[in-house]
């Protein structure tokens, strides 16, 4: 019989004991929370349809459903997207505990996690229709909006115009989950290969008085954090290249389209994305350690390189040109050319 690599469901309840509680609210106030949220929502796909003039992908993105959900949901929404999209393909554990110690440490990682998400669009799991699941993590949005002191309604459709364009990008390129899906297969079949533990302890343990004193150089969205590449042989940070190259592509183009909805819209969109950008960066010990061991670092430079990127495109060939992304796999961006767009311009344009 194949033993299981990752103990889910002790995965499921760590994280569930781990957790930390949302703001307080009254029922109405939730009710009046969700109400809003969901508004937002279901309102974004013809906005983002618009400015990136995919409005037939708009509309099929409009059709998938949409969850405001709280903290203990999602770390358990995304245990069921990992099991789904890895359990299968996971080998069995080495020394005897070794899916238990793997719960242990995924329920924890998705504790701390589940605090900080603000939505999330799941084109992996299955669902009634087949269409992508919008995740929105409601505790989350009301501590970001109550923290900054931001309009709500504003506030919420500028996450959820985020959210909805990462649903429009899988509508228009319907191969893109898949193809995402064999990326994230390869490249933790290649992580978890048979390989001597120690080695990754011992470049776990030298990076990480690096990583406390802030020293271990600026991330980029190649690098994945300072965590990964202390553990990563060059093969290996080949094969996460590729990876993050596609998702820098997502998060920028999220970013730009969330931004050029536009005040007509948003009206206080601009104040809206100078306070969040302070926010990003972060500030406390605990959460610079944090942000540099699981490779938010790097997060945080996915979409300012990502942005560079569409941005430096559409000063070139528009919209129209960028939408040429979605046609085949053959179009997506390497981690070179996300650096360059003109050097993507000319490959895919001529």
């Amino acid at each position: 019989m194949t033993r299981p690599a990752v103990d889910w469901d002790l995965a499921r309840r760590r994280a569930a004991s781990l957790v930390r509680p949302g703001p307080k609210v009254d029922r109405r106030q939730a009710a009046e929370l969700v109400d809003s949220i969901r508004a937002a929502a279901h309102r974004s796909p013809e906005l983002v349809g618009e400015v990136t003039g995919l409005t037939e992908a708009a509309e099929r993105a409009a059709r998938g459903p949409v969850y405001v959900i709280d903290r203990p949901r999602w770390a358990e929404g995304n245990l069921q997207m990992f099991r789904h999209l890895l359990g299968d393909t996971l080998p069995e554990p080495k020394v005897p505990g070794g899916a238990r110690v793997a719960g242990e440490e995924l329920g924890a990682v998705l504790s701390l996690l589940a605090s900080r998400v603000l939505g999330q669009f799941d084109p992996f799991t299955p669902n009634p229709g087949g269409v992508g699941r919008l995740v929105v993590v409601a505790p989350n949005v009301l501590h970001v909006q109550r923290e900054l002191a931001l309009d709500a309604g504003d506030f919420h459709l500028w996450v959820c115009l985020h959210e909805q364009t990462h649903a429009l990008q899988f509508a228009a390129a319907p191969w893109l989950a898949e193809h995402l899906q064999t990326s994230m297969t390869e490249l933790m079949t290649t992580l978890l290969r048979e390989k001597d533990a120690g080695d990754r302890m011992r470049g776990l343990l030298e990076v990480l008085p690096r990583i406390l004193r802030g020293s271990d150089g600026p991330a980029s969205a190649s690098s994945g954090g300072a965590l990964l590449g202390a553990v990563l042989t060059e093969e290996e940070q080949e094969v996460m290249g590729r990876s993050v190259a596609v998702m820098s592509l997502l998060e920028g183009h999220a970013d730009v389209v969330m931004d050029d909805v536009g005040p007509k819209v948003v009206p206080t969109v601009r104040r809206i994305r100078a306070a969040f950008e302070v926010r990003r960066a972060g500030h406390g010990l605990f959460d610079t350690v944090l942000r540099r061991l699981l490779g938010m670092d790097s997060k945080l430079a996915q979409y300012r390189e990502g942005a560079s990127f569409v941005r430096g495109v559409m000063e070139r060939c528009g919209h129209e040109g960028l939408n040429a992304v979605w046609a085949e796999p053959a179009n997506l961006p390497s981690g070179e050319e996300i650096a360059d767009p003109g050097a993507w311009v000319r490959r895919v344009h001529g």
